[in-house]
């Protein structure tokens, strides 16, 4: 039910090595950054602050008064990247008349993964208070682990996890567990995999979405299977979406285009309660 491993087995080095991965990851990043800064040129975000620190801050792009609001969470292994680097998913929702905040947050070593979730729950928290609703929350990679842990806590009223990690067990005995220094007890406590399940009786949404790219490795896609497999098996509406041909890098690109179909899920998961959404095969409920 929850995915048993042999955490000796695979090469967890290389499944969750990235970059080494994608040799032009560079490339795509620098992607990321033009379309970043020409979203800030053309509509200025404001910047709000959800806590004392430097970092404690997200870009709120508006679509207008009343608008749904998603909230982004990027990833980076919870030690690398920032809001900035992100501006650029805006315009797309914003073509549905969504409005967008990008959250910055602290990063490991600096402060430990339980600290990092802390600060998402303020950024719901205050996304929520500025618009009376629960936002839908996307995150990447990271950032995918915590919208699982937002939906687990009923904290937003829908989550879609791009090339999540839910079990961090694996990432124990790997080179980027240096900077994250879990140990296997908290990467137990800290794995969405493990969470309570959404029910009838949270009070936040129901449904999950886990979209992972074909390229990606052989763990990225069974984490993301495992995810939905789990919490479709306990009564959460959930989907397990593969892009073909897109890596850990380039699934990120249909964000950027207004149609595509996962902006369009977002946007609708965002503006429509959960119970009117469209309901099709590849939803297990």
């Amino acid at each position: 039910m929850t995915g048993e491993i042999d955490l000796e087995a695979p090469d967890f080095e290389a499944e969750f090595n990235n970059r080494a991965r994608v040799p032009d990851h560079p490339a795509v990043m620098q992607r990321w950054r033009e379309t970043a800064r020409a979203a800030r040129a053309a509509h200025p975000p404001v910047q709000i602050a959800y806590g004392p620190g430097e970092r404690e801050v997200m870009d709120l792009f508006d679509a207008g008064p009343d608008a749904p609001v998603a909230v982004f969470l990027h990833g980076g292994y919870w030690q690398a990247l920032d809001k900035d680097w992100f501006s650029g998913l805006a315009p797309a929702l914003a073509a549905h008349g969504v409005s967008l905040a990008v959250p910055s947050y602290d990063l490991a070593p600096a402060v430990r993964l339980g600290r990092i979730l802390g600060q998402v729950r303020e950024v719901v928290k205050t996304v929520q208070a500025r618009t009376g609703v629960r936002p839908v929350v996307f995150g990447h990679s990271a950032g995918g682990h915590m919208a699982a842990c937002m939906l687990s806590e009923g904290r937003v009223s829908a989550a879609v996890a791009i090339s999540g990690i839910f079990d961090l067990r694996p990432l124990v005995p790997t080179s980027l567990n240096i900077a994250l220094d879990l140990d296997e007890r908290e990467a137990v406590a800290l794995s969405p995999l493990f969470w309570p399940i959404p029910n009838g009786s949270t009070p936040g949404g129901k449904i999950l979405d886990c979209v992972v790219g074909g390229d990606e490795s052989a763990e990225f896609l069974r984490q993301s299977r495992m995810m939905a497999d789990h919490w479709a098996a306990n009564g959460v509406e959930t989907r397990c979406e593969v892009l073909p041909g897109l890596n850990h890098f380039t699934v990120l690109d249909p964000l950027f285009d207004a149609d595509s179909g996962i902006v369009t899920r977002i946007a609708a998961l965002a503006g429509a309660p959960p119970e009117s959404l469209p309901v099709g095969p590849e939803f297990r409920a």
